[in-house]
Formats: C-alpha cells, structure tokens, sequence
C-alpha cells in the first residue's frame, strides 16, 4: 500500500539535529553498478561499509542495476522493521525516477511511492544523494584538494582558476542537468573561483568545448558522478585532450589516466575524483534517511 506520493517534496520536511533510532531498520543504497567495470561499485560499497562501522542500522544493504545484488532481488534480503531506500545518484532522472521505482515494485497507479508498507515492513524511498545542499561542499572539496596534492608549478589561487563542473546529461530527462546547474550557481555566487561552469558528456557545453568557456591560465575539473567508472576515468580524460592510447596504456599500468596537472591547449588542467568516495557522503546518507523517516500517511 502507497502511503505517500510525491517525487519531489521529502525536502519540505524540517531536519531535526537529534539521532534517530535505526537499529532495528535496513538501509539499502542503490546504485547503477556495471558488468564491465568492477570501479563502477567500489564507492557505493565504500560507504556502505563506512555506514556499517558505524553500527547504527541493522543491515546495511547496496542492490544494483548492474551487478549483484539486483534491484529485484535485493529487498527480499531487508529484515528490518523499516527499509530505507537511498538512491546513490547525483541527480533525479531516469534511474532515479524510472528504473529504481520500477524494479523495486515502488509504483502505483503511475506515481513513485515515498512510503509504502509490504506486510510487516515499512518501505521507504529518498531523494537521491546528489541533490542534498551539501554537496556543495563535497564540490569544493573534490577541486581544492586535487590542487593541493598536485600543487606544479606552484598552487594557484581559486580566484585564479576556472573550476568546471562535469556531467553526464542527457537530452531525455531535463532533471538529469538540473542538479549539476545548480551547484554551478551556488558556488559561482560564493566568489571562490574566477568561472564555474557546467559541461556535459551529452549536452551543450560539451566537456571538450571548456576551452572556449573561458581565458583563465588554471582549470580545475570535477566530474560530478558518484562511481570511478568508464566516464570517469576513460571517456572524459580523452574528451579534455588526453590521447586514447595514453589513457588505455596507463590504464593497463594501473595508472590514473590524467596527471595533475596536464598542460592542454596552453591551460594547466587539474582533474578531480568522482565524489563518491568523499567521507562525509555517510553523513549525507543519513540525512537522506532522517529526512525521508518523518513521512508519515
């Protein structure tokens, strides 16, 4: 039985400091995982595990797309009381709106359930990951640090750099660009760097086209996907001007396919990591699920 429809408004609902009690609750990260690249998972396992040491539910589970478990299957391993769904995503779009709901049995009559009780058991359904305001700061973080751990010639200043944020997009899904704007805007109007802009694998501006978006000397490229995956880690070096063979060869070495900084088209270019593996994302999580916990019928 669906006990609340909306895809949209988990957010209105006001985030108390104090812990809740979710020891006798399953919490479920669900991502799109890959059978061709075993990186694609090793950041939603990551934080599974970080959640675990943590010892505040009774399970933590991840179910995948791609990989095992599957999003059918996955449910059936809950035992909790409560199940908590958190999609492991940057944005809403197709997966989060379609694929998840629909291999996890959470729509009814044509609308996402946030709440719906099977049996003896209470699911629930979050917003994705990405959007939570926070990320912000995961951002920042994500382009500070691939600065000071590669500081050649010498570091430059954020007002000195251009800070690109890279996406997917798609032209199929509006919402699937909205989050990666968004933090475009929130940390444009901070002042921090020179330029922030938005660049996408799928939609205008293309990554290879950040050249053209701006004159500073210093990039600083931060792909905002959750996974160190194909996109991440081969297509979108080779779309910022790294030569494929170069980036199969160090790939094959084990070697990080960019090196920071990399010279391209008279710019230093720094490129981050995806920003799933950044630790306060366990801290997200459980907002996510403290937020999505207070729905009620």
């Amino acid at each position: 039985m669906c006990l609340f429809r909306n895809g949209r408004d988990v957010n209105v609902f006001e985030v108390h400091a104090m812990e809740l009690d979710f020891t006798k609750d399953t919490l479920v990260l669900v991502a799109h995982g890959s059978g061709v690249n075993a990186g694609s998972s090793a950041a939603v396992r990551l934080q599974a595990d970080a959640l675990r040491r943590r010892g505040g539910f009774l399970q933590v589970l991840t179910g995948f797309k791609m990989e095992e478990p599957r999003l059918r299957e996955v449910l059936s391993l809950a035992l909790g009381v409560r199940i908590f769904i958190v999609p492991f995503f940057v944005s809403e779009g197709f997966f989060t709106e379609e694929v998840v709901p629909q291999e996890m049995g959470l729509i009814e009559n044509g609308v996402i359930c946030r709440r719906q009780v099977r049996g003896g058991q209470t699911v629930y359904f979050s917003n994705p990951v990405g959007i939570h305001p926070q990320m912000t700061e995961v951002l920042l973080a994500r382009a500070a640090g691939v600065v000071a751990r590669n500081p050649f010639p010498r570091p430059p200043k954020p007002s000195e750099m251009a800070l690109f944020i890279a996406g997917h997009g798609t032209k199929s899904n509006q919402n699937s660009r909205q989050s990666i704007d968004r933090q475009t805007d929130l940390i444009r109007a901070r002042g921090i760097y020179r330029e922030v802009h938005s660049i996408f694998m799928e939609e205008d501006p293309t990554i290879a086209s950040c050249y053209d978006l701006s004159e500073a000397r210093n990039f600083v490229v931060v792909p905002f996907f959750m996974s160190d995956g194909l996109h991440v880690v081969e297509d979108i070096p080779v779309m910022l001007g790294e030569a494929e063979r170069v980036v199969q060869s160090r790939l094959k070495a084990g070697q990080p396919t960019w090196r920071n900084p990399t010279e391209k088209k008279g710019r230093l270019v720094w490129y981050a990591d995806s920003v799933g593996r950044e630790p306060i994302l366990a801290d997200i999580i459980l907002e996510a699920v403290r937020d999505v916990s207070k729905l009620t019928a």
